[in-house]
């Protein structure tokens, strides 16, 4: 039998000591992918506030989904400003100092949903934020904002209506929204480090060009990616810009993506034809500097309509046109045929030799899924290269134009909620 110095002995002990500490302390990384593809896993909510017999929830978590960098398992999802009503000429906001949040989320081996924390949006003074409307002159849309009594509330000038989502490496967040449209970094607190848009919210501070101050109202830059280098922030717009104006748009399938380069603050912008007449591209992430994942999809419910789309697309911009312009500044953008692209068909712009992004089919969710029960699908969280995570919006469990009600699923009793299906893409 060999023998061993004693130093040698209380080496190795210390080996042994090390690895099995390495083994106990890095269980973030060991995780198995549960089976919820069909039935989904409801992620957990309070309830804000009720009113006549309506619960408002939180909830909420489904404007966006990104993946945790390193901890397999979680992902984060974003809530948007909250929950709100349609009325004539604004938006009534039921619970009105709420503040747009991140949910960080683990999914567990038993298919169940867990929140392990809330990380809420706060200005650079590290004031909590609110998700009414900004001013004039920082991103106004032009909506009003109403409490239940139709009193008129104040504006926010660093509100935000939230939207996309990236999480970086270094622990802080980008979030695009639908005022502005901005895009927000956020340190790991939420306190906001740097805005940036297409208006001048701050003197001197970086921007994306002016045309896409031009966005439909409610229907902003609703997808947000960042390049797996981290270095390029990828924004699409949820609809076709009101360019010059909503009149004299000739195609509402035409979309736009804007790429914003964070060390040099160069942009470019690239067309996306959608398939039906306005959709909605509700998210966007990253499989390479070139390659993304889109969610195109209707608002319709499957319960009520048996042709709802809710697709996502595999798309490549590496052969699409730039179509940023010469003019930054330029409400108009660049010019084809001497009219705004918005103003130009399909044929037209191929006349010009403008190519959109590239787009393949990658999941067809309503066919893979047989049942998808929600018309907002809105986030994806990519778990790895052949699954994903796909979760929608609910709206704060709540619905209606002027009279709060209950967001119930078609043809069922059932309340929306936030639900995360697992699905494979291609």
């Amino acid at each position: 039998m060999k023998s061993y110095s004693f130093n040698t002995l209380l080496i190795l002990s210390i080996i042994v000591t090390l690895i099995s500490c390495k083994s106990n302390d890095d269980t973030t990384n060991v995780w198995q992918l549960p089976d919820i593809e069909t039935s989904g896993a409801k992620l957990p909510y309070s309830v804000l506030k009720t009113s006549g017999g309506v619960e408002v929830r939180n909830g909420g978590f489904g404007s966006a989904a990104t993946a945790h960098p390193t901890n397999k398992g979680e992902f984060y999802a974003l809530t948007d400003r909250g929950a709100n009503l349609k009325t004539s000429g604004g938006k009534i906001f039921p619970t009105p100092e709420y503040t747009p949040r991140i949910g960080h989320f683990k999914l567990q081996e038993d298919g169940t949903v867990t929140l392990i924390d809330e990380i809420l949006f706060k200005d650079p003074s590290n004031t909590l934020i609110s998700g009414r409307p900004n001013p004039e002159g920082f991103g106004t849309t032009g909506e009003i904002p109403y409490d239940l009594n139709k009193n008129v509330l104040e504006m926010d000038r660093y509100g935000l209506d939230s939207e996309g989502l990236v999480a970086l490496k270094d622990g802080s967040f980008w979030v695009s929204d639908e005022y502005g449209p901005h895009i927000v970094h956020f340190d790991a607190t939420g306190k906001e480090l740097e805005r940036i848009s297409p208006v001048n919210v701050h003197t001197g501070a970086r921007k994306i060009p002016a045309v896409f101050e031009r966005r439909w109202p409610n229907r902003g830059m609703e997808g947000l990616a960042i390049t797996p280098d981290e270095k390029m922030l990828v924004g699409i717009m949820q609809s076709t810009l009101y360019n010059p104006s909503k009149a004299m748009v000739a195609d509402f399938t035409i979309t736009r993506i804007v790429t914003f380069d964070l060390e040099t603050s160069l942009t470019k912008q690239y067309l996306y034809k959608q398939k039906k007449v306005k959709n909605s591209n509700s998210e966007i992430v990253a499989l390479s500097n070139t390659e993304f994942l889109v969610i195109e999809r209707d608002g319709l419910f499957l319960g009520d309509d048996a042709t709802a789309q809710k697709h996502i697309y595999r798309i490549d911009i590496s052969n699409a046109t730039d179509v940023s312009g010469s003019d930054f500044n330029s409400l108009d953008g660049m010019l084809v045929n001497e009219k705004t692209i918005e103003q130009n068909t399909w044929e037209e712009l191929a006349a010009a030799n403008i190519i959109p992004v590239s787009k393949t089919l990658a999941v067809d969710v309503v066919k893979t899924l047989g049942n998808y029960p929600h018309e907002k699908m809105e986030g994806i969280w990519l778990i790895n290269g052949t699954t994903l995570g796909i979760l929608n919006d609910d709206d704060f469990a709540v619905t209606g134009t002027d009279i709060l009600s209950q967001k119930i699923l078609p043809k069922t009793t059932n309340v929306d909620q936030n639900t995360l299906y697992i699905v494979d893409y291609k």
